[in-house]
């Protein structure tokens, strides 16, 4: 991925819980929200709606950087795990 793609936003629609709603991130966070997802056994979508719960009043976009940051951090466990 060059530089240039990992800066430039992507968006994307993705279903959540049962809704239609448009996510954009820089290329690099999609990438490595994918491979977190993936880690966790768990579909884009699945793993979105979970931080769309915990979000609160905070924008979509922004909770999942956070949670993208995070589990780069601290690796979220595996599925079944913890």
């Amino acid at each position: 991925m060059s530089d240039d793609d990992r800066l430039d936003l992507g968006k994307r629609s993705l279903s959540i819980r049962g809704h239609r709603t448009s996510v954009s991130l820089e290329g690099a966070f999609w990438t490595r929200l994918k491979a977190l997802a993936s880690r966790r056994g768990q579909s884009l979508s699945a793993f979105v709606a979970e931080v769309d719960v915990a979000r609160g009043e905070a924008n979509l976009s922004s909770a999942i950087r956070v949670a993208v940051l995070e589990g780069v951090e601290s690796p979220l466990p595996l599925a079944g795990e913890g």
